[in-house]
């Protein structure tokens, strides 16, 4: 049984160690950074990723593994396309993405935590939330949608959930993703000028935009309280999207240890040839797709 085995510094470290975050793999100085990676050298690295993916979704059905991966961060810092990359090659049956939205009259008079304990995952599955139960330690936290009381109960409390969960047999691997607050400023301009984002840019990404110190500190009093032995924070430096997401697809598959499943390699059986039937004339007179390009 192994973990990915990389094939450079970026890949992660040795088999089955656990680095606590800072540890390895110290931020780079800004001055320092490397330059952006290359779209060639990028495709390339992902797809050799994404094989490894595929070998470990069906390590995690063999095996009945139950792997929750949660991704929080700052706005723009890369959530959405890290998370696309994981699961853009693998099944959306075994690879799960939560994105809940916010929540409802019922769910805000519910414990906090439990519009989340439904989509934990059972065996053989591995669920990626898209933001989480953090929500109250960030964007709650900092644009006063919760008192200061219950930030202070959920920061006591989730270590503890999170303990259970992990007695439970669940993989709890959680990422933070950080981006520079320049290059924020240039995600989010883009996404006012860009027709193809304007979407993404929200009336909350604009106030929290001038709240950066405020959100600076929501995150260190969250890792002080949560960063733990037992499902500790990794953070991953996201100003070039590409290096990023390479670097938590391999961290990931460092973390939990897998080998390949063997099966038959399949082969097409022979068609059952009809040399009586045009089944392409039969579609004549149906309505076809204007063939533009």
């Amino acid at each position: 049984m192994r973990a990915h085995d990389g094939r450079n510094a970026t890949h992660g470290t040795s088999h089955g160690t656990k680095t606590r975050s800072g540890d390895k793999g110290r931020h780079r100085a800004d001055s320092e950074a490397a330059a952006p990676l290359k779209r060639k050298l990028y495709e390339r690295e992902l797809k050799q990723l994404h094989v490894e993916l595929v070998k470990l979704q069906r390590w995690v059905v063999h095996q009945g593994l139950k792997v929750c991966i949660v991704f929080e961060g700052r706005d723009t810092a890369g959530k959405g396309g890290t998370i696309k990359a994981i699961t853009e090659r693998v099944s959306p049956r075994i690879f799960r993405v939560v994105a809940l939205p916010a929540p409802s009259k019922r769910e805000r008079s519910q414990m906090y935590i439990q519009r989340y304990v439904p989509h934990l995952p059972a065996a053989g599955e591995v669920v990626i939330f898209d933001r989480s139960w953090y929500n109250r330690a960030g964007v709650e936290r900092v644009m006063g949608f919760c008192e200061e009381a219950q930030v202070q109960q959920f920061l006591q409390a989730v270590p503890l959930v999170e303990k259970a969960m992990v007695d439970s047999g669940i993989i709890l691997i959680k990422y933070w993703l950080e981006v520079s607050s320049d290059e924020q400023t240039r995600r989010l301009e883009s996404r006012i000028h860009d027709g193809r984002k304007t979407w993404k840019l929200s009336p909350m990404d604009l106030k929290s935009y001038s709240r950066w110190y405020d959100y600076s500190r929501a995150r260190d009093a969250m890792f002080m309280a949560t960063d733990t032995l037992f499902a500790p924070w990794h953070v991953a430096r996201t100003d070039d999207k590409r290096r990023g997401r390479l670097n938590c697809i391999s961290h990931l598959l460092s973390l939990i240890r897998y080998e390949p499943v063997e099966r038959e390699k399949p082969r097409l059986p022979d068609r059952i040839l009809d040399d009586e039937y045009d089944d392409w004339s039969t579609l004549k007179d149906r309505q076809f797709v204007p063939e533009q390009f």
